[in-house]
């Protein structure tokens, strides 16, 4: 098909590329009718321009529709050419002073925690960088899109409202001008025309709802007859289901499925099919049949090719619209006219209403396209601003509903346009009073939660998923509420007052249907069935938190409103408690002759509800009248004396039981749901306007009753009412039941109520209970916090509630209570408590929870005893109550509460005989504290005439009535204090006593008559004397005890060391014997230390003794004993690459032979240094596979290693390994057992024997490889062969090790290869004693590079796992070649040593410059020993590394010539070149070092062992260079010579120096991770300018950088899945491949999170090197604070990375959490 259709195209291109513009728009300019004229232009070309064929090409539509469609009506506009026009326009034009930038998802946008009107104020990065507020307090989010900047809106912000850049336009702002003045009469007319007529075909077209035919003005008589089955996007689908259905209905592929899928979730359509209409309808039958199963099925329609291709043209206008009017303020001005302009049909006809009212029917591009649109005209127009926002008012409810309908989420919704004109404080006014928007939106609330019970109160019973998915669209109305109430009014008019108050009405209705909802009954007998449904109920109480709170705010700023809606809010309560008798008979309570009327109503047996909002509102307006001072000025117009007290606080009163019954463990059988409702009535979300409103309550009611009532009704609540007013009732009780439990329940439920009473009397820290202000009341939640523990900014913050605007207020107060301490390199910055606040510590402070209250308690007792005080927490001075209120302390001087008081001392003075608990004890006495603190400050404060009416300290004093004549509270508080069961309330005790005499102190200094000292003082004194010296006595017995036993312990050590003498001397000699070891003995010391060659220095051999940790077994290291192995990890590496983009084709011909000097990837070797026996690491491995199998077979979780790939976990450690490396003696020892002759041969004849040998060998292969066909000839050939002297190629040398030693060899060997080259296995291959040299090489470089980098010496204390893995991995390569074939090994020597002295043989050698000289070094020398095993010449093997080392520093030294670029452009003088050469040459030599250390085990000369100077001199005496590297090339001048003109004529050297190529030079720069931008901010905003790489254009959702080169991916989307070793992965995890080999470090930008990638199945989050001020990550970047660079923790990230610990890190931290394991890694 695409074939006819491309001469076609090409033919409809020609002709419409003719047309032209100006002669089009000259014709308009003529026409009479203009409407007819531009619709016949569009009916004739959109359809040839858009939607031809199968596959949009938007770059070619864009083109043509500017040429023939958009072009003339830009001419028509500008009346000339438009590239001349528009400038014109825009100079006449003022610049706006507002910014009105449109947000992107994932944006970054600031709000000012100090001047931002409210959160929803935001500023785009630019403008923020420019203003004020950067130096402020402020928060940044990233847009969820769709919102815009509010730069220059004075209504916005407190103050700074204009960058830099907008400020400049505010200078000539006059007085609202219109905009018009500033275009010519014509151009007026003009662009009203055609922005009419264009606006009016968009908006018709997009809102068109048939699918074949086209509006008739629109439809052309040609009319092809191609469809397209176009598929809409639904939030109900998945990917994958759409992904799936694609498939079988238009048979794709799964990558292009995947596209469609993602166009179509961007975009909100696609079509997914193009051909004649029976084509299409089939596709679609296929869609709806699979996709209706579950659920709603997709919607799809089949439409004709001309209509999509006009809404396409449709949407390209809009665009354009928005464009155009971006010129100038006039255009825009005239789009706004047109666009509300009333249509022929009246009401909601203007084009606007139109597009607003069928938002919900179009697909998501063209919402977002026209919502663009408004914001960038209407928006921007104050004017116009105002009528939209009346318009949006109008429609509110019609749109909610739509909304309501729709399924797609708020952003694309036009609804969420309400946070631009509710949130302005004029506009929100305006709507409110002219267009009453408060009660719509409640109204419109209500309407949707329709499902009711018999009373009317809402029900959430049982919701369907249906329901549920409305009542979560439902809460955006209270967003909307929350908006419009969040700016409070200054002055208010008559018309805000009567609307405010008519939506008053309306709230308490919504209250009211809340009040009493989801009641429960206690379960008795059996557990619950079903847990009932509470969440719902709770989270519309959750939402409706802050619009209560914002209701009161705003009744408190007037004092009618005030009185108004305190009297709407008490009848409201009358009617839900009309029936607040009815079936409940009256009851009478009488205790100490005061009796009362009340209910009989047991919490326990009836229906109790949590949710009391209308009572909890009325309580918070009752606590404004006292704050506000309306109740002491207009008490007239309140109706304060039709209050029933028991009536207000009947309610509240049950829930609190309700809470005391289920902490007494009395509903357990009510299940989950209610542990959950009690905790979320005091969790920091919802007690502001629950827990702490009942308080309230009840503090009301006690304040206008007689508190004994009070006491009375309480206690029958409680059902506590028996056991306080029966004497002896505790006493019967206790004998008669014997049931645990309920003896428990009763206790509880005694110390929850006297909890209460100490809430009701302490909790005044209110403003408007209590005479303080709000910031007293946050010091105190701050300081109660912080007794717990230090906290961390964010955990105090999340302790403390949230006002509207997401502010706490703590940070004004914090600096006053609390010190900061700065973290360390982990944790985080904590606040802890300054110590002079402690003393405001309240025991019973109402918001802590049981475990915080006694972790508290625990707290404030230790600090006093380190403070040496004495342990009692005795209750803070409170500040006195409002008028109000201040009847409220009765309570504590009530006959009820000292009789209740009375009652449980008594219990525990003779605490034999009654159930009863300390912590009842504990509350009384500080109960008690608190009525004695309140007389003190009563007497303290009393002025002359006065009588102080709280005479506590009387009533304590005085004996009880007859009959029973209990002593008085005094006597038995003193009874008490010498009890010795009481030893932790003593403290408490004698404080009490010692403030009783005080206060005694003050009455009788007040009053007149002299009074001798009371009897009280002096017992109390002498009780104390008694006190010390009984402490000092136990102080003494103690003593003595301890030095008992220790006396016994010393006998009983020297017992056992008596006895076990050989043991112990056998410890101490082996001391003695590791320490000499250590100290390098002294026969080595006197001579200088010599690592290789002839004159090595001989170190007598060490026995090494170790244990295996599997089966603790001690044994020797030997040569023919059971091997003893490491766990080992071996991982391939590009920590050290200079090139990352080198990339091996085709590993199985790869040969690795010469590493490149770029190190673009090598393989190394890490161990944690646990030594195991082979045999029993075999079978531990074995176990590990067995397990595996099994639990494959029951769940397919990953674990944190993967044993198919040979991984397992060090059994000690648990440390990530995959195989082992043996433990071995130093192998040179033992091969190098010959005589050493003393004349060694020089390097030159040295040479030429090595030659000779190669050529003798080469010759030999050759034979070998020919068939033997005449053995004559064979025979002469041998003889023609000369063999060097010495030379017997035809022995073969004994292998030394034992079998389990050698299997280990080629264990280890085989791994290396198979990571290092991501081959299979095969022990055979030729490759792998290459890459058992290349990973010890490559080890030793990177741990050079790490001790260089952090300036450490080389020879330093190295930590023991690195120490023992490198000698062991050196030792293994050193050892390996006698498992390998020999032949091999000596084919692998000549090829490396013909890189530097050249033969015949090898053409094809790597030139010098692209060798890397330590890897061939390292292969040379350990290749070596194949090739000296069949020589008997007496050439010793320390010879041969010598020359080796000699010959490979000669060339690395050429090599830095080379490339060191000065040397060779200019002379340079002779110190430059050798600064070079000496920098370029000490990596090399360090390397080295450490290498032939290792191999020979010579200890390091102890000049080298500690850091400072370069240690170049030392390092050449280690290794016998001379210091002057020079006199090498002079002591060998003959050959040194050859050898250089060799290296430096290869055509890769001349081309390098004519500058064709590149190469490495010296010494090579140490990698780092990328520079980070000290502000994370900027971070977020390179990233959200980086789009997709492919999806053309669109936004990341999760871009991650790569911290190893800094490339920005789009992570964890589809778009960028791509395929790898036959697996689909995410972009990071292909990413690892190519920049790290397989280990990837990554920041996820908009979380804010380090990732660690290592595989397909590895990975973990890390946590971010950014903190905020307080010291803390923000994971998510959910608190929004600003974040600055740590540069510690990157630096510890980076040590992470160079010393190949990702994976470790990975694999502990897997082993740790093991929801990580769960994670799908790989699609990352």
């Amino acid at each position: 098909m695409a074939s006819e259709l491309e001469p076609e195209v090409q033919a409809i291109d020609r002709s419409l590329l003719e047309c032209s513009a100006e002669e089009i728009a000259g014709k308009w300019l003529q026409a009479t009718d203009l409407t007819r004229e531009v619709y016949q232009h569009l009916a004739h070309y959109v359809p040839k321009i858009y939607c031809r064929g199968p596959n949009p090409f938007p770059q070619k539509e864009d083109m043509l529709a500017q040429h023939v469609l958009l072009g003339p009506m830009e001419w028509y506009l500008c009346g000339e050419d438009p590239a001349f026009g528009f400038p014109k326009l825009e100079q006449a034009n003022k610049p706006s002073h507002l910014c009105g930038r449109v947000f992107k998802v994932g944006e970054p946008t600031y709000s000012c925690r100090d001047c931002a009107v409210d959160p929803t104020c935001v500023l785009c990065m630019e403008c923020f960088l420019g203003s004020i507020h950067r130096d402020h307090r402020y928060r940044m989010t990233t847009s969820g899109g769709g919102g815009f900047c509010d730069c220059g809106d004075t209504e916005a912000w407190k103050e700074g409202p204009y960058c830099q850049k907008h400020e400049l336009n505010t200078s000539e702002i006059e007085e609202e001008e219109d905009p018009l003045v500033h275009l010519s009469e014509d151009v007026i007319a003009r662009t009203y025309n055609i922005f009419a007529i264009m606006f009016r075909y968009a908006v018709e077209i997009l809102t068109w709802e048939k699918e074949s035919e086209l509006p008739a003005d629109l439809e052309i008589i040609e009319k092809r007859d191609t469809y397209y089955c176009m598929l809409f996007n639904d939030e109900v689908h998945t990917y994958e289901q759409v992904i799936y259905t694609l498939q079988k209905a238009v048979n794709c592929t799964q990558k292009e499925a995947i596209g469609f899928a993602t166009t179509v979730d961007r975009d909100g359509r696609r079509s997914v099919r193009y051909g004649d209409f029976q084509y299409c309808e089939q596709a679609k039958s296929v869609i709806v049949r699979n996709t209706s199963r579950q659920t709603k099925p997709l919607k799809v329609q089949v439409m004709h090719s001309s209509i999509v291709a006009h809404q396409n043209f449709g949407l390209k206008l809009l665009s354009w619209l928005g464009s155009i009017i971006g010129y100038s303020d006039g255009l825009r001005r005239i789009l706004c006219q047109v666009g509300l302009q009333e249509g022929p049909d009246g009401e909601n006809s203007s084009l606007v209403d139109r597009l607003m009212l069928n938002d919900s029917k179009l697909w998501k591009g063209a919402r977002s396209v026209y919502h663009q649109l408004f914001m960038s005209s209407l928006l921007m127009d104050l004017k116009y601003k105002k009528l939209f926002a009346v318009r949006f008012a109008k429609n509110y409810q019609q749109l909610q509903r739509d909304f309501m309908e729709d399924d797609h989420e708020r952003a694309v919704s036009v609804t969420a346009l309400s946070v631009q004109f509710f949130t302005a404080p004029t506009l929100a006014r305006m709507l409110i009073t002219e267009e009453n928007l408060m009660t719509i939106i409640i109204k419109t609330f209500m309407d949707h939660l329709r499902h009711r019970d018999a009373q009317g109160r809402f029900q959430f019973e049982r919701y369907t998923a249906l329901q549920a998915f409305k009542f979560r669209r439902v809460q955006s109305l209270i967003l909307d509420l929350k908006y419009v109430l969040i700016s409070k009014p200054t002055e208010w008019s008559d018309d805000l007052r009567e609307k405010f108050l008519e939506g008053f009405d309306a709230f308490l209705e919504l209250l009211k249907c809340m009040q009493g909802m989801d009641p429960i009954t206690r379960q008795v007998g059996q557990h619950i069935e079903m847990e009932p449904e509470w969440e719902a109920a709770f989270t519309l109480q959750m939402k409706l938190t802050h619009v209560i709170s914002m209701m009161q705010d705003w009744c408190a700023l007037d004092e009618k409103v005030l009185i108004e809606a305190y009297k709407k809010c008490l009848a409201v309560l009358m009617q839900c408690h009309g029936g607040f008798t009815d079936g409940e008979q009256p009851i009478t309570l009488s205790i100490c002759g005061h009796s009362v009327e009340t209910i009989r109503y047991c919490v326990s047996q009836e229906k109790v509800s949590i949710h009391l909002p209308v009572s909890r509102l009325l309580a918070g307006l009752h606590v404004l009248l006292s704050k506000s001072e309306v109740a002491y000025k207009f008490p007239e117009l309140l109706p304060l004396s039709e209050l029933s007290p028991p009536m207000l606080i009947e309610h509240p009163l049950r829930c609190l039981v309700l809470c005391a019954q289920v902490h007494a463990g009395m509903w357990r059988r009510n299940g989950f749901s209610l542990v959950n409702q009690i905790y979320y009535y005091h969790n920091v979300k919802c007690r502001r306007e629950m827990f702490d409103k009942d308080i309230i309550m009840l503090q009301t009611g006690v304040s206008m009753m007689d508190p004994n009532h009070f006491l009375m009704i309480m206690l029958s609540r409680f059902e506590l009412y028996q056991i306080f007013s029966t004497p002896d009732y505790g006493k019967r009780f206790s004998s008669e039941i014997t049931h645990k439990d309920v003896v428990q329940q009763n206790n509880t439920l005694i110390e929850e109520m006297l909890y209460l009473i100490i809430m009701l009397v302490g909790e005044r820290f209110s403003p408007g209970v209590g005479q303080v202000n709000a910031t007293d009341e946050i010091k105190r939640e701050i300081i109660h916090q912080l007794s717990i523990k230090p906290m961390a900014h964010s955990e105090l913050v999340k302790s403390l509630p949230e006002d509207e605007n997401k502010e706490t207020g703590m940070e004004s107060v914090i600096e006053a209570v609390a010190h900061f301490k700065k973290p360390g390199l982990t944790g985080r910055g904590m606040y802890e408590l300054k110590p002079e606040c402690a003393k405001e510590f309240n025991l019973y402070f109402y918001h802590f929870s049981r475990a915080e209250q006694s972790k508290a308690e625990e707290a404030q007792r230790k600090l006093k005893r380190q403070n040496r005080e004495d342990t009692a927490l005795p209750p803070p001075v409170l500040p006195p109550f409002c008028p109000l209120f201040a009847s409220l302390v009765n309570i504590l001087q009530s006959d009820v509460m000292l009789c209740i008081m009375r009652t449980v001392l008594q219990w525990a003075v003779e605490h034999n005989g009654y159930a009863w608990s300390e912590s009842m004890l504990q509350r009384v006495l500080h109960l008690i504290g608190m009525a004695l603190q309140e007389e003190k400050q009563h007497l303290d404060n009393v002025t002359e005439e006065h009588v102080v009416t709280f005479t506590f300290t009387q009533k304590i004093s005085k004996p009880g009535e007859a009959p029973n004549n209990s002593p008085s509270i005094l006597a038995m508080l003193e009874t008490l204090q010498s009890a010795p069961y009481l030893d932790v309330h003593k403290d408490m005790i004698r404080w009490i006593l010692k403030t009783f005499n005080a206060i005694k102190k003050i009455r009788e200094s007040s009053s007149t008559s002299p009074v001798a000292e009371t009897e009280g003082t002096i017992m109390e004194e002498s009780s104390r004397d008694k006190d010390k010296a009984e402490r000092k006595r136990k102080a003494e017995i103690a003593r003595l005890r301890r030095e008992k036993i220790m006396a016994q312990m010393s006998e009983m050590q020297r017992h056992f060391i008596d006895e076990n003498k050989e043991l112990f001397q056998q410890t101490l000699e082996l001391d003695a014997s590791t320490s000499a070891v250590l100290d390098n003995s002294p026969m080595v010391s006197d001579t200088a230390l010599t690592a290789l060659g002839p004159a090595q220095t001989q170190v007598p051999e060490q026995r090494q003794f170790v244990t295996c940790i599997l089966c603790q077994e001690e044994q020797e290291v030997k040569v023919e004993s059971k091997a003893m192995v490491l766990a080992a990890f071996v991982q391939r590496s590009t920590v050290l690459s200079k090139n990352r983009s080198k990339f091996i084709q085709d590993p199985e011909k790869y040969d690795p032979l010469f590493m490149h000097p770029d190190l673009s990837c090598g393989t190394h070797t890490g161990s944690c240094g646990h030594i195991m026996h082979a045999h029993c690491w075999q079978r531990y491995f074995d176990s590990v596979q067995a397990k595996e199998q099994r639990r494959q077979q029951r769940l397919r979780l990953h674990t944190s290693y993967d044993v198919e790939n040979g991984e397992f976990l060090c059994p000690l450690c648990e440390c990530l390994s995959n195989t082992v490396i043996p433990l071995l003696l130093p192998p040179r020892n033992i091969f190098n057992s010959r005589l050493n002759i003393s004349d060694q041969p020089k390097l030159t004849q040295w040479i030429r024997t090595i030659s000779q040998q190669i050529k003798a060998l080469q010759v030999l292969r050759k034979e070998e490889s020919i068939p033997n066909t005449a053995s004559s000839k064979n025979s002469e050939n041998m003889d023609e062969l000369q063999l060097p002297e010495g030379f017997r190629p035809d022995f073969h040398p004994k292998n030394p090790y034992s079998e389990s030693i050698k299997e280990m060899l080629t264990t280890f060997g085989t791994a290396t290869y198979k990571v290092g080259l991501k081959v299979h296995p095969n022990e055979e291959d030729p490759r792998v004693p290459i890459m058992c040299w290349g990973s010890c090489a490559y080890t030793i470089q990177s741990i050079e590079r790490i001790l260089s980098d952090e300036d450490k010496p080389l020879f330093g204390p190295l930590p023991c796992r690195l120490d023992d893995c490198l000698r062991s991995l050196t030792r293994f390569a050193a050892a390996h070649w006698t498992v390998a074939s020999l032949s091999v090994v000596q084919g692998h020597f000549c090829k490396l040593f013909a890189s530097l002295v050249p033969d015949d043989k090898h053409g094809d050698l790597p030139c010098i410059l692209d060798i890397d000289m330590f890897h061939l070094l390292v292969g040379l020398v350990l290749a070596f020993p194949a090739l000296q095993c069949q020589d008997f010449s007496g050439i010793s093997l320390g010879t041969g590394d010598l020359h080796i080392f000699h010959l490979v520093t000669m060339a690395h030294i050429i090599q830095i010539l080379l490339t060191s670029c000065t040397a060779l452009k200019e002379t340079p003088s002779g110190w430059h070149l050798w600064r070079n050469v000496r920098n370029g040459i000490m990596p090399f030599l360090k390397c080295s070092a450490l290498f032939f250390h290792y191999l020979n085990g010579v200890p390091s000369p102890p000049e080298i062992q500690v850091s400072g100077t370069s240690h170049f001199e030392h390092l050449c005496n280690y290794l016998s260079l001379p210091n002057n590297l020079i006199c090498l090339f002079q002591e060998n001048n003959e050959i040194t010579k050859l050898l250089i003109e060799s290296w430096c004529h290869n055509i890769e050297v001349k081309r390098y120096l004519e500058g064709e190529r590149d190469a490495i030079s010296y010494p090579r720069e140490s990698n780092k991770l990328i520079d980070l931008p000290e502000d994370y901010s900027s971070l977020i905003n390179q990233a959200s300018n980086f789009s997709c790489p492919k999806s053309g254009g669109d936004k990341s959702r999760a871009p991650t950088l790569c911290l190893v080169c800094g490339t920005l991916l789009c992570s964890q989307s589809y778009c960028c899945q791509t395929e790898l070793e036959g697996e689909d992965v995410g972009a990071c995890t292909a990413h690892t491949y190519s920049c790290g080999s397989g280990v990837g470090i990554f920041l996820r930008v908009r979380e804010c999170q380090v990732l660690f990638l290592a595989g397909k199945t590895k990975g973990c989050f890390y946590s971010p090197p950014y903190l905020d001020d307080y010291g803390e990550t923000d994971q998510g970047l959910r608190r929004g604070n600003p974040l600055h660079l740590c540069k510690e923790r990157f630096k510890k990230i980076q040590k992470l990375w160079h010393q190949h610990s990702i994976t470790e890190e990975i694999g502990h931290a897997q082993e740790a959490n093991q929801t990580l394991v769960g994670i799908d890694w790989q699609h990352l």
